[in-house]
């Protein structure tokens, strides 16, 4: 194998790796969110969601993704002669509707969560942090906007280091850090970070919770 093949190869497995967590991922919260199986809770935890901001988007695409399918398959039953066509639309157009559903699912039945022993920080099925009250200085609320529609950014402010987890490019609560910490997400582990900056839809509920349930001394402005 020529030295430009291998890493290339190298890069195929973990991206196939990520693809096929991330399909099953989909699969999996559909069929919890069609059997209304929520996410364990202890008692005193607080669930806080945080996909208000895109439910009127992925409503769109799931209603405008219904009216296609049966008229790509009547364009390509009537157009294309070739009849295994016809059913190869219809299969990635009944697949592109059941993901889109199944996105929708991962992001309501994994909210972030208020508890005992920190904030936990979701984002769908793929990310899953958790900040311990020890480690928390301050919660703060602030709307901000990115230009960038990554999901995962970190920024530097100054000497500060900043990740983002961003829902609709927005983010409306800002997690200060008592001390620089690394978050593993699926791509890998971040850098160190002074500050963790997410969306959810209730940031009052979510600093008010914050403020009831540490024991350390966080503050919730």
């Amino acid at each position: 194998m020529s030295e430009t093949k291998a890493p290339a190869t190298r890069m195929a497995g973990p991206l196939l790796r990520r693809a096929a967590a991330t399909e099953g991922a989909m699969w999996r919260s559909m069929y919890l969110w069609v059997r209304r199986r929520p996410l364990p809770l202890a008692p005193d935890d607080e669930p806080f969601g945080y996909i208000g901001v895109v439910k009127p988007i992925l409503g769109v695409f799931i209603g405008l993704s219904i009216v296609e399918i049966p008229i790509f398959d009547l364009v390509v039953s009537n157009v294309v002669p070739w009849r295994p066509a016809r059913w190869i639309v219809l299969g990635l157009g009944v697949w592109g509707l059941l993901w889109m559903i199944g996105f929708f699912a991962s992001m309501k039945i994994h909210p972030h969560v208020v508890g005992d022993t920190g904030i936990r920080v979701r984002l769908s099925a793929g990310i899953d942090i958790t900040v311990p009250w020890e480690n928390v200085e301050a919660v703060s609320k602030r709307y901000r906007s990115m230009p960038s529609g990554k999901s995962v950014q970190v920024e530097e402010e100054d000497d500060r280091r900043v990740l983002h987890i961003l829902v609709a490019k927005q983010t409306s609560v800002d997690v200060r850090l008592r001390r620089r910490t690394a978050f593993m997400l699926p791509k890998g582990r971040t850098e160190p970070v002074d500050e963790l900056r997410i969306y959810a839809d209730d940031p009052n509920g979510l600093l008010h919770s914050a403020q009831v349930r540490s024991r350390t001394g966080a503050i919730a402005e």
